[in-house]
């Protein structure tokens, strides 16, 4: 049995053990949809290290006073979000136009009750993993002051943070905005972390380079 595995089942038993909603246990029991599995093993658990917060078919109420259920909800501190794992569907018009709208509107009442959503297509999870693995840890940054090595300094530090919060390449404009800093104290300290490897160069040249965290391991 693979680490993930290992976790995995732990994570799912724990949930049904402690669930005290007959309709979300019965779910649960039933078990997770192959998309939400691949996901975990293939893009989450790779990318974060573990399944903490996430919560599986999690119970919300809509406006019809009935109900629907998030794939995965992460819900780190009281936080609110939302991974939602498209099945086997690779564009909105294979999906029957009831299917559709009811995604759209699940989505709509999510985002006014202020939830934050990363959709994932299965495709791009079989397709496209390093791109997922950046998004997923983009979407966690969003919630976490992730760890960072100790060896870095408080700018060098703060600049990861921002660069797993940051979902496109970032340029030393942007950062130095951020870490209110002058252009030529932020372009050192880029200098330094992609010496120790921990940014590279997304593109462009001196002056006008963008830069991003490694990709993930495949």
């Amino acid at each position: 049995m693979s680490l993930f595995d290992e976790v995995y089942e732990k994570w799912l038993a724990k949930q049904i053990t402690e669930e005290t909603n007959p309709r979300r246990k019965e779910r649960l029991r039933k078990g997770l949809t192959y998309g939400t599995i691949a996901y975990l093993r293939e893009i989450w658990f790779p990318a974060v290290g573990n399944l903490d917060y996430l919560y599986a078919e999690y119970e919300i109420r809509d406006w019809g006073n009935g109900y629907r259920y998030l794939d995965l909800a992460y819900m780190p501190n009281g936080a609110r979000g939302c991974v939602e794992i498209q099945d086997y569907r690779t564009h909105a018009r294979d999906i029957e136009s009831g299917r559709f709208k009811d995604l759209c509107m699940k989505q709509a009442l999510l985002g006014l009750d202020d939830w934050l959503i990363l959709p994932v297509a299965y495709l791009s999870i079989r397709e496209d993993p390093g791109v997922c693995k950046q998004l997923t840890l983009a979407f966690v940054g969003k919630f976490l002051s992730m760890e960072t090595p100790p060896e870095l300094n408080w700018a060098e530090a703060e600049t990861i943070r921002f660069a797993r919060r940051t979902v496109l390449p970032f340029t030393p404009r942007e950062l130095s905005a951020h870490l209110r800093l002058t252009e030529r104290q932020t372009r050192h300290i880029l200098h330094r972390l992609t010496e120790k490897k921990r940014l590279v160069v997304a593109n462009g040249k001196t002056r006008y380079r963008t830069y991003k965290l490694p990709d993930p391991p495949r």
